[in-house]
């Protein structure tokens, strides 16, 4: 019984210098600061807007644009506002006041001018230097005369996917 004793008085002794032990290490230990998460730009594609470009009064056609945009993750994050309506609206009028471009063909200089002022307004108007970076995933210019043949490639393309009896008309009457 006086063995069973000592054991129950060692096992005690070994566990409470144990965790006296343990906790004089932690505490010995500095905490190591965590580094903050390194983040990078983000990419945002915007919605594709259509410009129309008129001369003389008249609609000559239309400029389609497919922009991105980056910016700082974070600084994302951090903002109150969505920063997106503030792109489209700065490469709208952007297009449609400044763009260079000649009715029937666009010019390859001013692309970079254009792209430039997108992001020095939009921050501008954000009053933070937010947008990084305007790139441009597509840029058409449609002429007025082929906007009805565009949209009814583009309604009829629909109308075959849309149906489920195979993709045929029905017979008009």
């Amino acid at each position: 019984m006086i063995k069973l004793l000592m054991f129950g008085v060692w096992v005690c002794i070994a566990t409470l210098g144990s965790s006296y032990a343990a906790a004089y290490w932690a505490s010995g230990r500095t905490a190591t600061e965590e580094e903050p998460y390194l983040e990078g730009l983000e990419y945002r594609k915007l919605e594709v807007i259509t410009v129309p470009m008129v001369s003389n009064g008249i609609i000559q056609g239309y400029v389609v644009a497919k922009l991105v945009y980056t910016a700082d993750a974070a600084h994302l994050r951090e903002m109150n506002i969505e920063p997106d309506p503030f792109v489209i609206d700065e490469a709208f009028r952007e297009i449609y006041t400044n763009g260079q471009i000649e009715f029937g063909k666009m010019s390859k200089y001013n692309l970079p001018q254009i792209t430039a002022a997108i992001k020095e307004n939009t921050n501008k108007r954000l009053n933070y230097e937010l947008i990084e970076d305007i790139l441009l995933e597509g840029l058409n210019y449609i002429d007025r005369k082929d906007v009805g043949r565009v949209v009814a490639t583009a309604d009829s393309g629909n109308d075959e996917k849309g149906k489920g009896g195979g993709g045929h008309d029905a017979p008009a009457h």
